[in-house]
């Protein structure tokens, strides 16, 4: 591999430590098979994985106190302990006791201390006093807590007392404490605005929707670990992994650590379907590099050869499947060959045979997906035909088996006790994607939008971010709640500093397989942050005071000041939330494996597989409202891939339950696309909100590429971060502060880009820098972008990085998933030149 010849700069320096670090993170074989945890040493001569450890009975470094908690960066949910002193966290390592994790912890675990003591935080409410939205040169004023809130209450109940409730919108993140979205309903509930909106549509909400459609809940259907109705291993037991669109060797390291070794076991072979050979794809037994966003053509392919050849599983199928015989039908007459699906993907068409055979004739064969699915315009539709390839070959029900679409999870929607009060009556929800907020804002439609609170970052997250650039300077009133004064922080009108997760006691985040974990709280708050679920409790009462309409009881009683102590909070949510009655605090907290929902009493052991047929599954659906001996949450008790209800349901958007291919317009290669009606629709799966009908299979013109020849994705940067808050921390800006766009050696070379050079990237929407990174993984015709980068990441800066602007800047917001609302982050036409000297 060649390298440039530039001069020898402090950029330069920072950009070979990046890569040699990232090159050496990548290499290092799994945490178990080096013998034992990444994480630092235990207190004893030779720590875990045959370390020294220099500490032992050191007067300064020997903790006061260890603290159990969870890992927050991933899905993966890890099991720390915490040993704080003086309290200051001064170690974290990986708890033992948990067979899936085996003590293991990837290098994001210590960054955790990072966010806690941070010099960056956010310390006190600020109020904006003068300068530009979104101008650096903004300035803000402290405030107190209650100043700020009332501020808040009265800008919102003027909308209200206006009639224009509707014009209020908030957007939860991932990053919330569990249960936080379910005050935020309860609040937009009692204001009469229908725009509680959460991070989905930029997440991974396809998948769930297409799980519920298909088999009755929309969650990952099987569980790492041991099934506790059976005693038996449940994924780690599959003779079969498909990967699609997932690099869970980045971005779900420990669990996936936990699927090699019984893959080890098992000699279960792993197919990767991904554009780029990824860490994952590099362990793989086959690595397929299908064209963006045509895996819809590729799992067609697939289904329609499993169907061709009759290797379903025909007494699964007569048993439990409704719609098999229109499917076929459908398949048959669609011409949606292997031989065709090569055409569209570029994939040979007799490995897309290959793979249909060796997965149909596996005895228990795990589909994985992630974003890489998620991020596309048919998200929902490739989705369900992934849930087609489990039901017509029995991979459902079954331990080892199932569809685990990431991040379609539990704790979702948890229940608190119902109002007692009559609430308003609400309209329509504004478009469930694509993030519908800078639209709503610049044209007004369907209604304006006039006031937001976010608990993300739109300015990174967003499609299209110069046009949300616009709008969010334009909003009259925008609220940011978070831990450092981020890109959309520049633009509020007052921000709101949050405490981090070893600041406070509860349920964060959650295993892609329902489970979750209890956490105790470290050390003590940041300055004067507060929880986002205790912001939410306060605001009530701020609302409570300021309302002129209401008596105060309207908004106190509905939030009692109890609620802010997290464990009766969870109390409550264990009391009211179907399924949920075993998960209490007092159980979790004397566990060291995460217990999985559903679990509906004290001695149910929480499901592993879904629907499996077995007692302990059909006493959880009953908790969960399915008739008695029903064995999938449908309406009909069956899977259902066809049925007249649903055809038509879904035929108000212009879709049907039987997909028809189609994909992004500026996928190369003039591919049957689609257009968007200007009207609204009720949305099919989501019927709160809106959406815009399509008209699928219109015929693609790939004009765009003629001047943006290159199709571009975006994903996380490495195992080093995620999402944007990693960008904060010293680690991570150290390890992978530089953006490094991947692209093919031959077609840089063709362009004139020699390795690490600096480059500009553009779209019809705009231009973003990158470094250039020389990678024969990855299709010519393609380039890799990191997201996550933001202009306000103040380390990478300081170690000599540059100011990135968001990758999303490139990406089109028009187009997107209208029953999902799933924006199309994985393919947009772009050019890539030279950066000027």
């Amino acid at each position: 591999m060649s390298h440039s010849s530039k001069p020898v700069s402090r950029r330069n320096v920072v950009q070979g430590a990046v890569l040699t670090s990232a090159a050496l993170m990548v290499n290092v074989p799994p945490a178990s098979a080096a013998g034992g945890s990444t994480a630092h040493a235990t207190p004893a001569t030779v720590g875990e994985g045959g370390l020294l450890n220099f500490t032992e009975g050191s007067a300064a470094l020997r903790p006061d106190r260890t603290v159990k908690s969870a890992c927050q960066f991933c899905n993966s949910n890890c099991a720390i302990s915490v040993g704080v002193r003086a309290d200051r966290v001064i170690s974290v390592q990986g708890a033992p006791g948990d067979p899936v994790q085996r003590g293991n912890l990837c290098v994001k675990a210590p960054m955790m201390a990072e966010l806690t003591h941070n010099p960056l935080r956010l310390t006190r409410p600020l109020i904006r006093t003068g300068g530009g939205k979104g101008s650096r040169e903004s300035t803000f004023r402290e405030a107190t807590w209650d100043e700020a809130l009332d501020l808040i209450a009265r800008r919102l109940l003027a909308l209200r007392d206006s009639g224009r409730a509707a014009s209020i919108a908030n957007r939860t993140t991932g990053r919330l404490p569990r249960g936080t979205g379910s005050l935020v309903a309860r609040l937009f509930a009692l204001l009469g605005s229908p725009n509680n909106t959460d991070v989905g549509p930029t997440c991974n909400d396809a998948g769930g929707n297409a799980l519920k459609a298909t088999f009755g809940l929309g969650n990952f259907t099987n569980g790492y670990g041991t099934d506790g109705a059976t005693g038996r291993d449940d994924l780690g037991s599959a003779d079969y992994f498909l990967f699609l669109g997932t690099n869970q060797a980045e971005t779900h390291p420990v669990t996936f650590d936990y699927l090699l070794r019984g893959r080890a076991a098992t000699g279960a072979k792993l197919v990767v379907v991904d554009p780029r050979r990824t860490p994952t794809g590099a362990l793989a037994d086959e690595w397929i590099a299908p064209k963006p966003h045509t895996d819809l053509a590729l799992v067609l392919g697939i289904l329609h050869h499993i169907l061709d050849k009759r290797l379903y599983d025909r007494e699964f199928v007569d048993r439990w499947v409704l719609g098999f015989r229109e499917l076929r039908a459908h398949m048959a007459a669609s011409g949606y060959t292997p031989d065709w699906a090569a055409t569209v993907t570029g994939v040979p068409a007799e490995t897309i045979r290959r793979v249909a055979r060796d997965y149909a004739r596996a005895g228990k064969a795990a589909i994985f997906c992630n974003a890489g699915i998620s991020h596309q315009l048919g998200a929902f539709d490739t989705y369900r035909v992934l849930t087609f390839l489990a039901a017509v070959t029995g991979n459902i029900g079954r331990l080892g088996t199932g569809c685990n679409f990431m991040h379609n999870t539990w704790p979702g929607d948890l229940h608190l006790p119902e109002l007692a009060v009559r609430t308003p009556e609400v309209g329509a929800a504004l478009p469930v994607g694509p993030d519908y907020f800078a639209e709503a804002i610049l044209t007004g439609k369907p209604y304006p939008l006039e006031a937001i609170i976010t608990q993300g970052n739109p300015l990174i997250s967003s499609a299209n971010t110069e046009k949300v650039k616009e709008a969010f300077r334009k909003l009259d009133f925008y609220v940011y709640t978070g831990l450092f004064m981020e890109e959309a922080a520049y633009y509020a009108d007052v921000v709101l500093p949050v405490s981090s997760p070893l600041e406070y006691e509860g349920v964060y985040m959650r295993r892609d397989d329902r489970a979750i974990r209890w956490q105790e709280a470290a050390v003590p708050r940041c300055g004067e942050s507060r929880t986002d679920y205790e912001i939410w409790i306060d605001l009530a009462h701020a609302f409570a005071r300021q309302d002129r309409r209401n008596p105060s009881s309207y908004w106190a009683d509905a939030f009692p000041l109890e609620w802010k102590d997290y464990a009766t909070l969870w109390a409550e949510f264990v009391e009211h939330t179907p399924g949920m009655g075993g998960m209490t605090r007092k159980r979790m907290r004397k566990r060291s494996e995460p217990l999985r929902w559903p679990c509906p009493s004290a001695d149910h052991p929480g499901v592993s597989a879904l629907y499996q047929d077995h007692p302990s599954w059909y006493e959880a659906a009953e908790s969960l409202g399915a008739a008695k001996g029903a064995r999938f949450l449908t309406p009909s008790g069956k899977i259902e891939i066809f049925t007249e209800e649903l055809d038509r349901r879904l035929a108000t958007a212009g879709h049907g339950a039987l997909p028809v291919f189609y994909t992004h317009p500026e996928v190369t290669g003039g591919h049957p696309t689609l257009t968007y009606e200007e009207r609204f629709v009720a949305s099919p799966v989501n019927p709160q909100a809106v959406t815009h009908p399509v008209r699928l299979g219109v015929k693609g013109d790939g004009s765009v590429h003629r001047d943006y020849p290159l199709m571009g994705m975006t994903g996380r940067p490495s195992v080093v971060h995620f999402a944007s808050v990693t960008h904060w921390t010293p680690t991570g800006a150290r390890l992978n502060g530089i953006r490094l766009l991947q692209i093919h050696p031959d077609t840089a070379r063709r362009l004139g880009i020699e390795d690490r050079d600096d480059v500009i990237v553009e779209s019809p929407r705009g231009r973003v820098s990158a470094t250039a990174l020389y990678w024969e993984g990855i299709r010519r015709d393609t380039v890799f972008l990191p997201n996550t980068f933001g202009p306000a990441q103040e380390l990478a800066q300081d170690l000599g990085g540059d100011s990135y602007e968001a990758a999303n800047t490139l990406v089109d917001d028009r187009y997107y998933d209208n029953l999902s609302g799933q924006q199309a982050y994985k393919c947009f036409a772009c050019r890539v030149s030279k950066a000027p000297a």
